[in-house]
C-alpha cells in the first residue's frame, strides 16, 4: 500500500516536473569543452592531493583560500590557475601509523584532510583538519592587505580540534565563526562518529554542548550549513541557525526516515545552574518541508535529504532569504528541488506549538499544557524579560526544554512548493548559491545549482502574469569540471562576477555570464532573457544599471524580439549550403539552432520562385533532433528547404539548404570523368574520390563525414608522391593495397584536423551535413 502510495506521488510530481517548458531541457549546454573555448574558464589542481571542499573567498584580499588533503592554499580571485601559494600541512607519521594500526586505508583516511577554514581576524584565518583520526586546528598568517604576501601556518599555535573538526574525512561538518571571537559548530566529536553534538568553542563564553545520547535532540544527524542570523537591534537577542538532516525520530511507520531540520541556539546561552550545565537550554529544532503537492488532494511528495542552505541577504540583515537545496532518498523515482524560505516563516514555527508524545501509542502531538515562563529557546534580554543569563532560569524551564526539544508545526517553504524541480534525470542538486541581479524590467535571483556529475546550472525566475506567480527558466548547463565529479562547494563573486567551483579532483572558475555567446543579432541577445546581458546596438554585452548608454535593450520578463528590435538588428543571418544525394541514397539535412528550447520546422519549394509548404514528414522523410533525414532520396526531392526555429512566440530562418538529387549513372561518370564539382580531377584520384563516396552512403552517421571529408581535404592539401617501382621481393599488390588503405584510414582516423573541428564547434551557429 505504502509502494502504490509513492507510485501515485510520483506520477503527480512527473506531470508537475515536465508542466512547464522551460524546466524540460536547458536553452544552451555546454561541455567542459566547449566553456575551454571561451575565454573565461580556469582550473587548478595540487599534485598529490585532492579533496577541495573548504573554499572561503576573500573579496578585500582578492583571494580564495583553500583547503584540501594535506595542503592549504591561497589563490587569486583573478585567475585561479596563476600566483598560488601553498602551505603543506600533513598529518605526524606517529599518528597516521596509529590511525592504520586502528584499521584505517593509510593512503587515504590517514591523511590530514582540511575541513574548516574561517576568517579569524585581519592577519589570520582559523583552519581545522582531522589530522589523520588526531583534530587539529590552528592559525594562518596571511597578512593584512593583499599586497603582502603572507602565507603561513603557525605551528606554534596548533589546538585540538575535537568539536570543531571530525575525525573521519567522510563525515560532514559545518561551523560559522561569529565575529572572530566563538567557533559554533555541528560535528561528531568521537572517533566512531556516533556522539554528534552542536558545540561552542573558543571566545569568552564557556563551551557549551547538545544533550549527549539523546535522541530526541539530535539523532544521527548529518549537518550541513550554520548561520549567525541577528533577532533584534539587541544584540543579546542573536541567534545561531543550524540546517541538518537526521534520522526522524517523529516519524511514523516502519523504516528510518529521513528528515531536514532547522535549529537555533542562543548566542548568550551560558547553560543551566543545576540542570543542563554547560548545555544548551535554548535549543530548538523544527522540520523543513520542501514538498510537491499532490493532484485531487492526494499526498505530498517531500524531499527530505537537505543538500545545501545559502543565505541571500537583503538590506534588513535580520531577514535574509533561505534558499535550500533537497534531494530524495525515495526508491520510487529521482529527483531534486530548490525551496524558498523567509525568516517570519522560520520564526513563526519556533513560536508555535511544542511537539509532545503521549496517549497510548506514544504518538507525536501539539503540546497543549502550560508552557513556562520564559518560553523556553527565548534568549535572556531586556527585550523579551528580565532574565540576564540562563543560569537564572527556573528549573520548570529548564527541565521543559530539556524534555520538548522540537516544534511541532514545520517549517513550510515558500508558496508550499518547490521554486525549481528536476525529476528523471541522471544527476542529483548537490550546491547553490544564488545572486541578485538589477536588470531593466526588475530584480532577479540567479540561482547557481552544482551537481554530482560535476555541471551547473543557471537558473531564473521570472513573473508570468505577475510577481506571484512565478514561472522557472533554466538557462544553462555548464559542464564546468572535466571529469564529472561531484560538485562539494560553490562560492560567488558578485564584485568580480566569478563562480568557483570545489569538488575531490580540482577547482574551477567560470564567470557568471556568456553574453557574446548567444549570437550576433538583437533577437538573439533578447531570446537569451540573461538579466546579466543586453542588446547594446551592435553585440550583446554585459548589462549595467547605471551605464549612460542609451542604447541599451534587455526583455527578461517576457523576451520578446518583435517589440524589443526593430529594424535589421533583430535580423539573424541566414547560412546557405548546397549539397549533393544520390538516388536511392540516404541524405541527411542538419540544422542545430543555439537553443535546445526552440522548435524546429522545415519548409520545401521547388525553386526560388515556387510556393514554400512545409515538408511532409512519413516512413521515408525522418525528422531528428539534429535535422531531417531522407531515407531514400528520389528525383523530386530536389529543391530548397529551409530551416526555421521558433522561440518564445518568434520565428526566424537559421538555414537555406539547396538539395541536388543525381542519378546513379552520373555518380559513376565522376569516377571516369570528373569530380563532384565539376573540376577536372586527376586521374589517379578520381577512383578515391568515389569510394570515399560510397563510405558515406554505407555509414550514415556524422562521425564518418567528419572523417573522410578530413581525408579528402588531407590528400589535397597534400598530394601523395610518386611512389617507386615495387621490388618483385614484395608481396602481391592486392594485399598491400587492402593493408595500406585500412593502414591509411585509421592514421587519418586516429590525427584528424583539430583546428577545423575546434573552429566549427567555436563558431556555435547553425550547422549542415549531408550523409548519401
Amino acid at each position: 500500500m505504502a509502494l502504490l502510495w509513492n507510485l501515485l506521488s510520483w506520477l503527480s510530481l512527473a506531470g508537475l516536473g515536465h508542466a512547464g517548458s522551460g524546466t524540460n531541457i536547458p536553452r544552451l549546454k555546454l561541455s567542459f569543452q566547449d566553456l575551454q573555448s571561451f575565454p573565461g574558464l580556469r582550473t587548478y589542481e595540487l599534485e598529490r592531493s585532492c579533496c577541495y571542499d573548504a573554499l572561503l573567498l576573500d573579496e578585500e584580499r582578492g583571494r580564495l583560500f583553500v583547503g584540501a588533503r594535506n595542503y592549504l592554499a591561497s589563490l587569486s580571485l583573478e585567475n585561479i590557475s596563476k600566483q598560488d601559494q601553498k602551505v603543506h600541512w600533513p598529518a605526524p607519521v606517529e599518528w597516521r601509523e596509529e590511525c592504520n594500526w586502528a584499521g584505517k586505508d593509510i593512503n587515504n583516511d590517514c591523511m590530514n584532510f582540511v575541513k574548516i577554514l574561517h576568517s579569524y581576524n585581519r592577519t589570520h584565518l582559523y583552519t581545522c583538519g582531522t589530522g589523520a583520526f588526531h583534530p587539529t586546528c590552528g592559525f594562518v598568517e596571511v597578512g593584512q592587505r593583499s599586497e603582502e604576501p603572507v602565507f603561513r601556518l603557525d605551528l606554534s599555535r596548533m589546538e585540538d580540534g575535537k568539536g570543531r573538526s571530525p575525525y573521519d574525512p567522510k563525515h560532514t561538518a559545518a561551523s560559522v565563526l561569529v565575529a572572530g571571537e566563538e567557533l559554533y559548530s555541528g560535528v561528531a566529536t568521537d572517533l566512531m562518529g556516533r556522539d554528534f553534538t552542536i558545540f561552542r568553542s573558543l571566545g569568552r563564553r564557556p563551551s557549551i554542548r547538545t544533550e549527549q545520547h539523546d535522541s530526541r535532540w539530535l539523532n544521527e544527524p548529518r549537518f550541513v550549513n550554520v548561520f549567525w542570523i541577528p533577532e533584534s537591534e539587541n544584540p543579546d537577542d542573536d541567534k545561531i541557525y543550524f540546517f541538518f538532516r537526521e534520522t526522524a525520530v517523529e516519524g511514523h511507520g516502519t523504516g528510518k526516515p529521513s528528515y531536514s531540520r532547522i535549529g537555533q541556539v542562543c548566542r548568550n546561552d551560558l547553560g543551566g545552574q543545576r540542570s543542563l550545565v554547560n548545555k544548551w537550554t535554548t535549543f530548538l529544532k523544527a522540520r523543513l518541508v520542501c514538498s510537491v503537492p499532490g493532484s485531487d488532494g492526494g499526498g505530498e511528495t517531500f524531499f527530505d535529504e537537505l543538500r545545501d542552505v545559502f543565505l541571500l541577504q537583503t538590506r534588513d540583515r535580520r531577514n535574509p532569504l533561505v534558499y535550500a537545496v533537497f534531494s530524495t532518498s525515495s526508491s520510487v523515482f529521482k529527483g531534486s528541488a530548490v525551496c524558498l524560505y523567509t525568516m517570519n516563516d522560520i520564526r513563526r514555527a519556533f513560536l508555535g506549538p511544542f511537539a509532545h508524545k503521549e496517549g497510548p501509542n506514544y504518538q507525536w502531538v501539539s503540546y497543549q499544557g502550560r508552557v513556562p515562563y520564559p518560553r523556553p529557546g527565548m534568549c535572556p534580554s531586556k527585550t523579551f524579560g528580565s532574565f540576564e543569563s540562563t543560569k537564572n532560569f527556573p528549573d520548570e524551564v529548564i527541565q521543559f526544554a530539556r524534555n520538548h526539544p522540537l516544534m511541532y508545526n514545520p517549517v513550510v517553504s515558500s508558496n508550499h512548493r518547490p521554486i525549481f524541480l528536476k525529476t528523471n534525470v541522471n544527476y542529483t542538486f548537490t550546491q547553490i548559491v544564488v545572486d541578485r541581479v538589477t536588470a531593466a524590467d526588475g530584480q532577479y535571483d540567479v540561482l547557481f545549482i552544482g551537481t554530482d556529475i560535476g555541471t551547473v546550472l543557471k537558473v531564473i525566475s521570472v513573473p508570468k502574469e505577475s510577481w506571484q506567480n512565478m514561472e522557472e527558466l533554466l538557462l544553462e548547463e555548464l559542464q564546468v569540471l572535466k571529469d564529472s565529479s561531484p560538485i562539494t562547494n560553490l562560492q560567488l563573486s558578485s564584485k568580480r562576477q566569478q563562480l568557483y567551483i570545489g569538488s575531490r579532483t580540482s577547482i574551477s572558475q567560470v564567470p557568471l555570464h556568456r553574453c557574446s555567446i548567444y549570437g550576433r543579432a538583437c533577437a538573439e541577445c533578447c531570446l537569451a532573457r540573461d538579466p546579466y546581458c543586453a542588446w547594446d546596438g551592435n553585440t550583446c554585452t554585459r548589462y549595467l544599471p547605471n551605464t549612460k548608454r542609451r542604447f541599451r535593450r534587455q526583455d527578461v520578463r517576457n523576451g520578446d524580439p518583435n517589440t524589443l528590435c526593430s529594424g535589421d538588428h533583430h535580423r539573424i543571418s541566414v547560412q546557405e549550403k548546397k549539397l549533393y544525394g544520390v538516388e536511392g541514397s540516404s541524405a541527411f539535412l542538419e540544422c542545430l539552432p543555439k537553443s535546445l528550447q526552440a522548435q524546429v520546422t522545415w519548409t520545401y519549394q521547388k525553386t526560388r520562385d515556387s510556393i514554400r509548404k512545409e515538408v511532409h514528414l512519413d516512413d521515408r522523410v525522418v525528422k531528428t533532433d539534429r535535422g531531417i533525414l531522407l531515407r531514400s532520396t528520389l528525383r523530386k526531392d530536389g529543391g530548397i528547404y529551409q530551416c526555421h526555429a521558433t522561440e518564445h512566440g518568434f520565428t526566424q530562418s537559421l538555414m537555406r539548404i539547396t538539395l541536388e538529387v543525381i542519378g546513379a549513372q552520373q555518380a559513376d561518370s565522376f569516377s571516369e570523368e570528373e569530380g563532384p564539382t565539376g573540376t577536372n580531377s586527376a586521374p589517379g584520384s578520381r577512383k578515391v574520390w568515389y569510394q570515399d563516396f560510397l563510405q558515406l552512403v554505407d555509414h550514415p552517421t556524422l562521425n564518418t563525414v567528419d572523417q573522410v571529408c578530413e581525408q579528402l581535404w588531407s590528400r589535397k592539401s597534400h598530394p601523395p608522391k610518386k611512389k617507386p617501382l615495387v621490388p618483385p621481393a614484395l608481396p602481391p599488390l592486392n594485399v598491400r593495397a587492402k593493408a595500406h588503405k585500412w593502414k591509411h584510414l585509421e592514421e587519418k582516423r586516429k590525427a584528424r584536423n583539430r583546428r577545423t573541428h575546434e573552429t566549427s564547434r567555436a563558431d556555435r551557429g547553425p550547422r549542415s551535413a549531408t550523409i548519401w
